[in-house]
């Protein structure tokens, strides 16, 4: 089959330009289809989101040549402090003190603003010879063949490529159209998502506070500025949303606290519905899939886009390794040991995180006991609390060479 690239990533939002970027590096001619216009993703207007990385994740950007640019714009991650409470009533005495002083390693990770990290994405993409961005175009139809894939585009002429990888989504069209299905559920809760100026400095440190409708993470950015992800009943998300800003802002005080000092409203508010939602394959017939097209989780440790970035070393380093030895890349055969490598470890993470919502999303006094009192003994337990920083730093299991 006469190829246009060797391989079609449909999607532009943040797993597709970093895999485009992997694979590039390592002699592939890649497509990325995104759908949205390129001007619209790198507005230099501050939105309030932003994005927590962990340390493995910022070692994948910096080994594909874009860490560099984002490093003066980036956070680190020095501090994590986990505590469970009511609001108005503050925290338990039993919590969780994560301090990167424990691991030898350097931050955490890192906290980087949305609309820093598409530019420097879109930038990387444009200087390399070996990547074609598409903007304002999706995939519309996939026919896969003996030795590729025809792809059909929005606009523009039929496609041919060796892969097609589906970093379009937990709606994923190409993994519909592939005839993968998904399992999952809704967790009756909605992130409502903004930034916040403060008066005192955070010092790097990121606070997840449980309350009984969901957990508050607190954020630092760089400056005095903290990115909030509040998780709320989905009646009591909506109410929210619906205030003015000044409204909002009397809400979230009495849960942020005043341990920062005065608080404002800082960028834009968002709202996003909690749900769990994992393909039951992460490949078909040349087909793999990447990020949350493989799998959606909730947003309670901030692992969803260091999931997502894992998967993309990943599937870049057994593409790589194919080739070197002559092998189809987008056989059964190589796709499988994607699968293989990472379907565990997102079991294990997507279990985690649905349980930790589970238990400690409720005002069960039992439960609350027992949680407070297991957070305390890890806390009391030097080797254990430092299994748990490597872990929220990326550091475990079987790393891609990318995030080594």
């Amino acid at each position: 089959m006469t190829k246009d690239s060797d391989i079609l990533i449909a999607g532009g939002g943040l797993n597709g330009p970093v895999l485009a970027l992997a694979l590039a590096q390592s002699g592939f001619d890649v497509t990325v289809v995104d759908a949205r216009a390129a001007p619209e993703r790198t507005n230099e207007n501050f939105d309030g989101r932003g994005y927590a990385l962990a340390l493995a994740g910022q070692r994948l950007l910096h080994a594909i040549g874009v860490w560099t640019h984002l490093a003066p714009k980036a956070q680190p991650l020095l501090e994590i402090k986990v505590s469970d409470g009511h609001v108005n009533q503050g925290p338990s005495p039993f919590f969780l003190h994560f301090d990167h002083e424990e691991i030898e390693e350097g931050p955490m990770g890192y906290m980087i603003q949305d609309r820093h990290v598409y530019q420097a994405f879109l930038n990387a993409m444009k200087a390399n010879d070996r990547i074609t961005l598409l903007s304002e175009t999706s995939v519309i139809n996939q026919m896969v063949e003996p030795a590729g894939v025809t792809v059909n585009l929005s606009k523009g002429p039929t496609h041919r490529t060796r892969l097609l990888v589906g970093c379009d989504g937990r709606g994923s069209g190409v993994a519909n159209r592939a005839g993968i299905r998904r399992t999952g559920w809704g967790y009756g809760q909605t992130a409502l998502v903004c930034a916040v100026a403060h008066e005192k400095p955070h010092h790097g440190i990121a606070h997840q506070f449980f309350m009984p409708p969901g957990p508050l993470a607190i954020l630092p950015l760089p400056g005095n500025m903290s990115s909030i992800v509040w998780s709320e009943t989905e009646k009591n998300a909506t109410h929210i949303h619906a205030l003015s800003d000044a409204d909002y802002m009397q809400v979230l005080r009495p849960r942020f606290g005043d341990f920062l000092g005065a608080i404002e409203l800082v960028g834009n508010r968002f709202m996003y519905p909690l749900s769990l939602s994992v393909a039951n394959k992460f490949i078909a017939d040349r087909v793999a899939l990447v990020g949350d097209a493989a799998h959606g989780m909730h947003p309670i440790a901030g692992q969803g886009l260091n999931a997502g970035l894992r998967d993309v070393a990943a599937l870049a380093q057994v593409l790589k390794e194919a080739q070197s030895r002559g092998e189809d890349i987008a056989s059964t055969l190589v796709l499988e040991r994607y699968q293989r490598w990472r379907r565990f470890d997102t079991a294990a993470l997507v279990a985690a995180t649905d349980l930790t919502n589970k238990l400690f999303s409720n005002d069960n006094p039992l439960l609350r006991a027992g949680r407070d009192i297991g957070m305390g003994l890890i806390n009391s337990v030097p080797g254990l609390r430092r299994s748990f920083i490597r872990e929220a730093a990326g550091l475990t299991g079987d790393m891609p060479d990318l995030m080594r």
